[in-house]
């Protein structure tokens, strides 16, 4: 038979079964967060999102796995710390020039509830927006007191619980300077997304290498909690080799979840929106939401190890 045939409804034949029936029913599962309720953690997990390698998804799965524990129940608040201010614009949350942003929190002139702005995506998602003033963020920090801990001073368990926050995602810069540090030395886990692309593992052991100098000198508590695959391309055997590469690597530190390459994921920043709002029952918000589900399992299994 062919395919298209058996994938519509033909009359007299009695099928019920259409795509976008299959897509409306993943969107309602996206969009009614009582059929799905994600564990809260017991305590609060902070996560940096690095890997200065740019263009493997770090931002877009920042915001898309921030958005989906949020329509699930679980304030989160996402902290941009790029001076290109994506995540911020993802997130349809105002970064001009002289809106309160991670540089008046990190220079200590505003709190991180100051900062915050609630996303119109979910009354849960709230984000600390970066503006252009960040960029110049690095030289001032250079010669302030404790420069590697000023976003953990700022990200203080009395400044979270004002908010009510479960999780903290750190969107960091596509580099290794001192704003990945300031990320790295707030947080307990890191998130490195990786790309199942040719060169996926370039410049990776030089990330590692940091986090480890970190964890020595500064965090001791900071691991790899977590590896996530992003553009896999099913049709390519590229993608299976890097895949595998990887798990071999990482073991159980990588997602079972894929984020496949995907239009519609690419589409969304351009819209103000994540790929759950944009388009939730796309194959990329379904396999984020997977994604996210995936994190908030793990930090139970975590917490009762």
């Amino acid at each position: 038979m062919n395919p298209a045939m058996s994938e519509s409804v033909m009359a007299g034949e009695g099928a019920t079964w259409t795509p976008i029936e299959a897509e409306a029913q993943r969107a309602a599962k996206v969009l009614h967060p009582d059929s799905l309720k994600l564990p809260r953690p017991a305590h609060r997990r902070i996560l940096t999102v690095a890997n200065q390698k740019g263009g493997v998804g770090k931002t877009t799965s920042t915001v898309n796995l921030a958005a989906a524990l949020a329509l699930h129940g679980l304030k989160t608040l996402v902290i941009d710390l790029d001076p290109q201010g994506n995540a911020s614009t993802a997130l349809a949350i105002e970064h001009r020039s002289g809106t309160p942003s991670v540089y008046e929190v990190l220079i200590g002139e505003i709190s991180i509830a100051d900062a915050a702005a609630v996303s119109e995506q979910s009354e849960n998602l709230y984000c600390v927006p970066a503006t252009i003033d960040l960029a110049g963020a690095e030289i001032e920090l250079v010669s302030m007191v404790a420069r590697e801990s000023r976003l953990k001073e700022a990200l203080s368990s009395e400044a979270l619980d004002e908010l009510g926050i479960d999780y903290v995602f750190i969107d960091c810069p596509p580099s290794l300077g001192l704003l990945t540090v300031n990320a790295l030395v707030a947080a307990k886990e890191v998130l490195i997304p990786i790309q199942c692309e040719y060169y996926a593992l370039e410049g990776l052991g030089q990330l590692l290498r940091n986090i480890d100098l970190v964890k020595a000198h500064l965090n001791p508590a900071l691991d790899v909690s977590t590896i996530l695959l992003t553009m896999y391309d099913g049709r390519t055997k590229l993608a299976d080799q890097v895949t595998s590469e990887v798990r071999g690597h990482f073991g159980d530190t990588c997602l079972q979840t894929v984020i496949p390459r995907s239009v519609k994921v690419s589409e969304a920043p351009g819209y103000g929106q994540t790929v759950l709002a944009y388009d939730p029952g796309s194959r990329g918000a379904m396999s984020y939401l997977d994604a996210a589900r995936e994190i908030a399992d793990r930090g139970t299994e975590m917490e009762n190890a």
